[in-house]
């Protein structure tokens, strides 16, 4: 009788030291990363126009096509660090009827690395709201001649500027 309570008794401990290890501190939990990873380099690429063979080759296959909205592709990634808060990001790409790329929309800002804001990382960029209305511009005091700022201003002046080529469609023949 005793040897069963002990039994029973140790039984339970190993039982309840089991499952306290299930959540202990130390343990290492794995990223989950889910869906086309998107990074701003890639949505600095596409321009209207692109054909949807184009945005394929810089974005890949997207995760979602739907079937009601055939002018539209999704692209989902999901980020879940070990142990933390998932995130997510979405972008839509949306073409026109001759398959040509018209506009995005989602959850990315220009200019900032959603690959380091995803990560939690700052690269030190920062974005701020524009300036209201009620406030006045500063006037700009011309800089003094020989000056570094008007050595800089010349250089900027003297810039000449180039076109950005756009680019042309890889297949011309209907598909």
């Amino acid at each position: 009788m005793q040897n069963t309570k002990l039994l029973l008794t140790s039984f339970t401990f190993v039982g309840l030291l089991a499952l306290a290890g299930c959540s202990f501190p130390g343990v290492y939990k794995i990223d989950i990363q889910q869906g086309n990873v998107v990074t701003q380099d890639m949505i600095d690429q596409l321009r209207p126009g692109m054909t949807r063979r184009q945005v394929r080759f810089i974005m890949g296959n997207p995760l979602l096509t739907d079937t009601f909205h055939a002018d539209r592709w999704d692209y989902l990634y999901s980020l879940q660090p070990g142990g933390g808060e998932r995130q997510q990001e979405r972008v839509s790409v949306i073409f026109n009827g001759n398959d040509q790329l018209v506009s995005l929309s989602g959850d990315f800002m220009p200019g900032v690395s959603r690959d380091d804001a995803l990560l939690g990382k700052d690269n030190g960029t920062n974005v701020t709201a524009p300036a209201q209305e009620s406030e006045k511009p500063k006037s700009e005091v011309p800089a003094k001649p020989g000056s570094l700022l008007d050595k800089i201003q010349k250089d900027v002046d003297g810039v000449e500027t180039v076109p950005v080529p756009t680019p042309q469609p890889l297949d011309t023949s209907p598909q």
